[in-house]
């Protein structure tokens, strides 16, 4: 990803000013500040939701729009540069590697920030990022270099001196505000493209899941995420033509070999109306380890009462 091309002169010369050996050398800038104090609570929900530091949020938010004042931000509110790659719903075209290439474009600032979290959530190369401590900005920053989120070789200094010039490290030991910010609103009801709230996403076993609501399919709990319905499925080890019921848990990464440690010596002890696949999701771990772990026959239905190695 990078920073979008219509970044404000007097931006772009506060970036060109950091070097790799001093992130003090950035001065205050007022626009900067302004954009952290608006934005500050939507990185802080957004690590929350998916363990991302809200200082490198904000850092990215404020390299990639240039302080929300770069075109995408000012005309899609596209505040991290992210471009279409099968993006489904709006878009924007604008001159960055190729001339009017097409970027995603939100109705809300709000939209661009989640979307942001799942971008890096749902990719297989960041995933090595998650096992780091939200305190820990300088891994997360030189991860997401290394990761190539950037092509810039001072990108990571860069995220690094905004968020020490500016404090941004204090957000991430922040806790989200629970109340709602009033709003207007509208005076007949508004169509929308998609649903008004995205569903909420757990973290559990080195991996995130959702709960599903009713109506939900693979396809549009792939589109939501950003993923394809079979790879979703294939994550899940279902069918994507299956329908699914409200209630039931769904991965959004492949899941692990084994149960969390902390169940090494804790069978698990089945109960009336478990299957194998149902145990298996409740641990984050594949059904097809479960029964190599127990030595069981793949036509193996559990019994309530059988003890049954996770870990």
């Amino acid at each position: 990803m990078k920073p979008a091309k219509s970044i404000s002169i007097v931006v772009l010369a506060l970036f060109l000013s950091l070097s790799p050996a001093s992130a003090q050398q950035i001065r205050w800038n007022a626009d900067f500040q302004a954009y952290i104090d608006k934005y500050k609570d939507l990185a802080i929900e957004e690590m929350a939701q998916y363990r991302i530091p809200a200082s490198i949020t904000l850092a990215q938010g404020l390299l990639e729009s240039g302080a929300g004042k770069s075109y995408l931000s000012r005309h899609g509110n596209n505040h991290f540069g992210i471009k279409s790659h099968g993006w489904e719903g709006r878009t924007i075209r604008h001159d960055d590697d190729a001339r009017q290439e097409k970027f995603r474009a939100y109705d809300t600032v709000k939209e661009s920030y989640e979307d942001h979290s799942r971008f890096l959530a749902n990719r297989e190369r960041y995933s090595r990022l998650f096992a780091l401590k939200t305190t820990d900005y300088k891994g997360w920053a030189r991860g997401l270099k290394e990761c190539g989120y950037a092509t810039n070789p001072q990108y990571a200094q860069r995220l690094i001196g905004i968020i020490e010039t500016y404090k941004l490290y204090e957000y991430d030991t922040a806790q989200p505000h629970r109340h709602e910010v009033a709003k207007a609103e509208p005076q007949e009801p508004v169509k929308r493209k998609r649903p008004v709230a995205f569903h909420a996403i757990n973290s559990y076993n080195q991996n995130f899941y959702i709960y599903t609501r009713q109506g939900d399919s693979f396809e549009s709990i792939a589109h939501e995420m950003g993923l394809s319905a079979s790879t979703l499925a294939k994550y899940n080890e279902r069918d994507p033509r299956e329908t699914l019921r409200e209630g039931e848990v769904l991965y959004l990464r492949k899941k692990q070999k084994k149960a969390d440690r902390k169940f090494k010596n804790h069978p698990h002890v089945v109960k009336a109306g478990e299957s194998m696949y149902a145990i298996a999701q409740t641990y984050g771990m594949r059904l097809s380890s479960l029964y190599k772990l127990n030595h069981l026959p793949a036509d193996y239905h559990p019994s309530v009462g059988d003890a049954l190695r996770v870990y």
